[in-house]
């Protein structure tokens, strides 16, 4: 058997080190356009100077040779053609595979935002590469205009801020972390980002790039028409897929990505996927248990991606602790929520039918594991007779005969 992994990320050092654990003896071979691993959750210490690019590796120091894996660094794949079990590299060399996981994550991309695709000043927030150029603008330029509040966003906004850097956000949603937070978990941020001179506008695009002379930007103007000075862009608004190379290879790609199902199966059955190659953002905890789904089936062992809530997000900015899961704002008044508020922290829980469809800790992340409990155990909400924030881990152990731990719902 060989195993063709390609990306050297998350999904795929995951993958790796199960098909190893599964697999003593199989030829692994892992290509990637990246020389390097490392993490692409932390970059923003890379940017600020936190941490060296050796210590963004999340993997062992000797990972190729521990697992025994035939790495091809610094060449992205161009193609695919399953019915020869082929992937072919842009140096033109074709590798053969028996089975093949496709885990090459995502990328930035530049808005059609008049004159802003060819601007000298522009940067992502996705690679080292960025991150060296966003170095080396800090050293000349003062104005950063960071666009998207997302995860990435806020991560790229704390590194600049740690440069010195004056940093304003552009944001089309109506408040920063749209899809981790609500709007009042959101302000708390807003306010603490605030104080550090960060520049906030919400629920407007960016319609235009004005350019000098030299193609540098200098101005952004926003669809209300307010001009917001700047001598560097960073993008995080929008990612899309590393999906081009298989077009033409028959392999089902939706809009948003690569298409695979709880087994990590492709529509081609030696064919695997796992990540935000699916276009579907997974956090990186999703995307470590998506490559290892992946690669016990890819060796036969018959598993199914079962994790409640793939949308898990922790954060911590500014020194302020967060944890989201699910979905947190409800679409209707159909669903019931329960919120509990202190001077130092906010607990929400959103749930319908007895069951939690979404949650918000700040501030004070205890509960969380009295939350994990409650989701792990499928515990209805609706019958715990307690208020609900109320509930602690005395009430998980309770013991029958057989002394089997139970949670009494009376």
């Amino acid at each position: 058997m060989k195993y063709v992994v390609i990306g050297a990320s998350a999904a795929g050092i995951s993958a790796i080190r199960e098909l190893r654990k599964l697999d003593k003896e199989s030829e692994i071979v892992l290509i990637s356009k990246d020389k390097e691993i490392y993490s692409r959750c932390i970059l923003h210490h890379y940017l600020s100077g936190k941490r060296t690019l050796e210590q963004l590796n999340f993997a062992e120091h000797d990972f190729a040779s521990l697992y025994k894996v035939n790495w091809i660094k610094g060449l992205a794949c161009t193609g695919v053609k399953p019915r020869e079990k082929t992937v072919t590299l842009e140096d033109g060399t074709a590798v053969t595979y028996d089975k093949l996981l496709i885990a090459t994550g995502s990328q930035t991309f530049i808005p059609p935002i008049k004159n802003l695709p060819g601007a000298k000043n522009v940067a992502g927030f996705r690679n080292v590469e960025d991150i060296e150029k966003l170095k080396a603008a800090a050293g000349t330029r003062k104005n950063f205009v960071v666009i998207g509040s997302g995860l990435v966003g806020m991560d790229c906004t704390s590194g600049l801020l740690e440069l010195g850097v004056r940093v304003t956000l552009v944001e089309m949603a109506g408040w920063m972390l749209a899809r981790q937070l609500d709007p009042q978990a959101a302000e708390t941020y807003q306010n603490a980002f605030a104080a550090k001179g960060v520049q906030q506008y919400y629920g407007v695009g960016v319609t235009e790039a004005v350019l000098n002379e030299g193609g540098d930007i200098t101005d952004l103007i926003l669809a209300d028409g307010t001009k917001v000075p700047c001598d560097f862009v960073v993008i995080t608004a929008g990612v899309r897929a590393n999906v081009a190379f298989l077009e033409g290879s028959g392999i089902t790609v939706s809009r948003l990505g690569l298409v695979f199902d709880e087994t990590g199966r492709t529509s081609d059955e030696n064919i695997y996927g796992a990540g935000d190659v699916s276009g579907l953002s997974p956090i990186w905890p999703a995307a470590v248990k998506e490559g290892i789904i992946a690669a016990s089936n890819m060796a036969g062992v018959r598993r199914k991606m079962t994790d409640f809530f793939a949308s898990k997000s922790t954060m911590n900015f500014l020194g302020i602790p967060s944890m989201s899961l699910g979905n947190v704002n409800p679409e209707d008044d159909s669903y019931s929520v329960e919120i509990k508020e202190t001077k130092d922290s906010y607990k929400k829980i959103v749930h319908k039918n007895g069951k939690i469809t979404g949650a918000i800790l700040q501030g004070d992340l205890a509960y969380g594991g009295i939350l994990q409990q409650l989701i792990a155990n499928r515990i209805d909400v609706t019958k715990v007779k307690k208020p609900i924030f109320d509930v602690d881990y005395s009430d998980f152990f309770n013991i029958r005969e057989n002394f089997e731990y139970y949670y009494d719902e009376q």
